[in-house]
C-alpha cells in the first residue's frame, strides 16, 4: 500500500479516501481544486516505486488511456510524478495519474456470488465492451487485461472500460504477455496466443471478452483450475462446453457467437470487435449472426458438459501422445477438429512444463501412498488481522494456502489498507492449498452529511456532532440569500459521504453580498445576475441618455458595492438618445396678386432627426380667413409635431396685392372720305 500519501499532488490535486486497490497501485478519490471536479487518482504503491518496470508499466497505462478518448472509456487527464518520503523516511518518486471518477460497480462485484446476469444485461454489457475496444483498436490500442475487474458499470447502466496498465500498441513487436519470463494478465481471461507468449493483436482482446460473456451468462469464467498454469494450459488445448449447455436457458444464436469469439485459432474468431459486436446486437433484435453452429466447436464423440463437473485436467506422459492423435483428458473438452500441431511445436516449453508437473504429482502420489495418515492433516489459517495486502498475502501462501482478495469493507477498528478478517477464520483448520478470502478496510463507515443549510453555528454544530462528525472552525462569506449567521454551505458538501469524525467546516452568510458595477451590461443579463446570482430584489427605470446605448445599465443605486441581501436595487436603463424637435423649412414672406392662384405648401418641408420627412404632418392655421381676391396682409401659422411629441410652430406672413388699373381707352379719328373735298372748301 502507499504510505504517507500526500495530502495535494502537484499543487492542485486533493488526495481524498480510499476507493480501490489493484496489483500494483490504489485508487484515491481526489478533488481537482483548478477546475473544480472530483476527479479519481491512482497512486504506484510505495513498494514498487524504485521497480523500473512497474514504473514504465504504469507510465504506459497513461500514455495509452491518454490517447483514447471515447465515452465507454475511462479518460485520463493528467499525469505526473510527487516526491514523497516512506515510512522509513526515505525519499522516493510516487508516480500518479489522474482519471475520470466514475461512480458505479464493477463486473466482478456484480458476478461475485457466481450467479448469471439476465441475457440481455450481459449482451448489453459486452457491446459496450466492444464498442471501447472497436475504438480502441481503430487507435492502434490493445488493452490485453479485459476482464470483469477491469470493467465499470455506472448507475445509469454504462460501460466504462478502465486499466491500460499492459496496453501496448498494436505495432508494437514486444506487445506478448511475457514480461520477464513471467505472463501478464488473468490466467482466466487470457487468449491461447498470450497463454503461450506470443504477440497479441486485437483478437486477443476478442478472445478476452468472449471469456467475460461465457461468465456472465453462466456464472462462470470458461476454464478453471487448481492453479494459473492449469488454467492457461486449458486456454491452449481445450474447448469449454457451450453455455447452454449450464444454463439451459440460453438460445442457440448465442452459443454458436459465445464458441466463435473463443476458438483457438485468432483465424477463426472474430476478427475484430465491430464484427463480433454486431452479432451479438443481432441476437438482440432478432437477427441471423454469422456466427457458424456449436457443432463446429462440439468434442469428438458427443454433446459438452461442464468442465467443473470432472476432476482436474489430467497430465500427458511424454510419449503418450502422438501428433496425429486426439489428446485424451480428464473431464474437459477434445475439439472436434485437432488444434494446429505447428504451433503446439513453436511451444515446446508446454510440454517440459507438463513434464515437471507430472514429476511432482508422481513424487506427490508415492508420497501419499507411503503416508496414509498424512491425508487428514489441517492447516490451521493464520492471523492477518491489520495487516496490509502483500504481507497477508505472503502469510497465506507461507501456510501453504491460496491468498484470494475480498475486496474493501468498512471498518472503524482498522486503518485503511489493513486485513480486517479473513473467511475461513483464523485458527480455522483447513485443507491445505484451500483458498483463503481476506478482506481489507475502506476506512470507517461512511456517513452522509446532515443537510444544516439555514441553521444557526450552534444548530449546525449539534446536527453535525450527533452523526459522529466534527464541527470545524466556522468561516464567514457573503453568500446569495443567506441570512447573516446562518448556515449558506459546508465544506465538504452537505449530503457527500464522510467517515465519521471528519472534521466539517461550516460557511456563515455574512447577510450582504458584492454588487459588482453594471454600467454597460444588457438590461437581460442584469437583471439575471441580480435575480439568479445575487438574489437581490430590484426594479427597472428608463432614462435618455446620448452615451449609453438604448437598452444597457446606465448605472444602479445603490452605486457599486456591498449591499444587504434584503436591498432593493434600481437599475436605470438607457431608452436612447434625448428626442430633437423637427424643423420646418420654406416658409418665408410671400406676395400674391390679387385674383391669382397661390399654394400655401408650395416650397414648404418639415423634417425630424427621428423620423425623417415629416412634411405630410403639417398643419396651417389662419387659411380660412386668407382671401385671395381682397388685397390685404394674412398670417399663416404652420405646425408639426414628431413621433416623440415635440412640435415645430412657424409663423408666415402673406401680401395679398390689388390688381394694377386698367389702361386709358383709345380715341381714334373717322376716316377720311376722298371724294369729299376737305372741310371749308366748295
Amino acid at each position: 500500500m502507499v504510505d504517507n500519501v500526500p495530502r495535494m499532488l502537484a499543487g492542485r490535486y486533493e488526495v481524498g479516501e480510499l476507493i480501490g486497490r489493484g496489483g500494483m497501485a490504489e485508487v484515491h478519490i481526489g478533488y481537482d481544486s483548478r477546475l473544480s471536479r472530483t476527479v479519481a487518482i491512482k497512486l504506484l504503491r510505495t513498494d514498487l516505486a524504485e521497480d523500473p518496470t512497474f514504473h514504465a508499466r504504469f507510465r504506459r497505462e497513461a500514455q495509452s488511456a491518454a490517447a483514447l478518448n471515447h465515452p465507454t472509456i475511462v479518460s485520463v487527464y493528467d499525469t505526473g510524478e510527487e516526491a514523497v518520503t516512506d515510512s522509513m523516511g526515505r525519499a522516493r518518486t510516487l508516480p500518479f495519474i489522474v482519471m475520470e471518477y466514475v461512480e458505479g460497480h464493477t463486473v466482478r462485484e456484480l458476478l461475485k456470488d457466481g450467479s448469471a446476469v439476465p441475457i440481455d444485461e450481459a449482451v448489453e454489457i459486452t457491446v459496450g465492451v466492444l464498442g471501447a475496444l472497436e475504438y480502441a483498436h481503430n487507435e492502434g490500442i490493445v488493452h490485453r487485461d479485459i476482464k470483469p475487474g477491469n470493467i465499470m458499470l455506472t448507475p445509469t447502466g454504462q460501460v466504462k472500460v478502465m486499466d491500460f496498465g499492459i496496453a501496448r500498441a498494436l505495432g508494437d513487436n514486444a506487445a506478448t504477455m511475457t514480461q520477464a519470463n513471467s505472463v501478464v494478465g488473468t490466467a482466466q481471461y487470457l487468449s491461447p496466443e498470450q497463454a503461450r507468449g506470443e504477440t497479441v493483436d486485437g483478437r486477443s482482446d476478442v478472445y478476452s471478452t468472449a471469456c467475460v460473456l461465457y461468465e456472465l451468462l453462466t456464472g462462470r469464467p470458461p476454464f478453471q483450475g487448481d492453479s494459473p498454469v492449469s488454467v492457461a494450459y486449458q486456454h491452449v488445448r481445450e474447448l469449454p462446453p457451450v453455455p447452454s449447455a449450464i444454463a439451459g436457458d440460453i438460445p442457440e444464436a448465442i452459443d454458436r457467437v459465445v464458441m466463435k469469439g473463443l476458438a483457438k485459432k485468432r483465424d477463426e474468431r472474430y476478427q475484430d470487435a465491430g464484427e463480433f459486436r454486431k452479432d451479438l446486437l443481432a441476437v438482440l433484435h432478432g437477427g441471423t449472426v454469422s456466427a457458424p453452429a456449436t457443432t463446429q466447436w462440439l468434442p469428438v464423440g458427443g454433446v459438452p458438459t461442464a468442465v467443473g463437473a470432472a476432476p482436474a485436467t489430467s497430465v500427458l506422459p511424454v510419449g503418450a501422445r502422438t501428433p496425429d492423435s486426439p489428446m485424451v483428458t480428464t473431464g474437459t473438452m477434445v475439439a472436434a477438429r485437432p488444434i494446429d500441431d505447428d504451433t503446439a511445436r513453436q511451444s515446446r516449453w508446454w510440454i517440459w512444463l507438463l513434464v515437471l508437473v507430472g514429476l511432482a504429482a508422481l513424487a506427490a502420489g508415492v508420497w501419499a501412498l507411503m503416508n496414509p495418515a498424512g491425508g487428514d492433516e489441517k492447516v490451521p489459517v493464520p492471523s492477518v488481522l491489520g495487516l496490509d495486502q502483500a504481507a497477508a498475502a505472503q502469510i497465506i501462501e507461507e501456510a501453504n494456502l491460496v491468498f484470494v482478495d475480498g475486496g474493501t469493507e468498512a471498518s472503524d477498528d482498522v486503518e485503511a489498507g489493513g486485513a480486517t478478517r479473513s473467511d475461513p477464520e483464523e485458527g480455522q483448520e483447513v485443507d491445505p492449498e484451500s483458498e483463503v478470502t481476506v478482506f481489507f478496510s475502506g476506512g470507517p463507515e461512511m456517513v452522509a452529511i446532515p443537510d444544516v443549510v439555514g441553521m444557526t453555528a450552534p444548530q449546525a454544530k449539534t446536527a453535525l456532532e450527533r452523526d459522529g462528525f466534527e464541527f470545524g472552525i466556522p468561516e464567514t462569506a457573503d453568500l446569495p440569500g443567506v441570512e447573516e449567521g446562518r448556515v449558506g454551505e459546508t465544506n465538504p458538501e452537505v449530503g457527500s459521504e464522510q467517515a465519521r469524525g471528519t472534521s466539517v467546516i461550516v460557511i456563515l452568510g455574512s447577510g450582504e453580498v458584492e454588487l459588482i458595477d453594471l454600467a454597460g451590461w444588457t438590461q437581460v443579463d442584469a437583471e439575471n445576475l441580480l435575480r439568479d446570482e445575487l438574489q437581490l430584489q430590484f426594479r427597472v427605470e428608463t432614462e435618455e441618455s446620448a452615451e449609453v446605448a438604448s437598452g444597457s445599465v446606465i448605472r444602479t443605486d445603490p452605486a457599486p458595492g456591498k449591499v444587504a441581501i434584503s436591498q432593493n436595487v434600481t437599475i436605470y436603463v438607457s431608452s436612447g438618445a434625448p428626442n430633437q424637435a423637427p424643423q420646418i423649412t420654406g416658409v418665408g414672406a410671400a406676395s400674391v396678386q390679387a385674383g391669382q392662384a397661390w399654394d400655401p405648401m408650395a416650397g414648404v418641408m418639415a423634417t425630424d432627426p427621428e423620423d425623417g420627412d415629416i412634411t405630410r404632418l403639417i398643419t396651417i392655421e389662419g387659411l380660412t380667413a386668407l382671401d385671395l381676391s381682397a388685397p390685404g396682409t394674412y398670417t399663416l401659422i404652420y405646425q408639426v409635431t414628431d413621433s416623440g411629441g415635440l412640435s415645430a410652430q412657424e409663423t408666415r406672413r402673406v401680401t395679398v396685392t390689388a390688381p394694377p388699373p386698367p389702361p386709358p381707352p383709345v380715341t381714334t379719328a373717322p376716316p377720311v372720305d376722298p371724294t369729299q373735298p376737305p372741310e371749308g372748301e366748295g
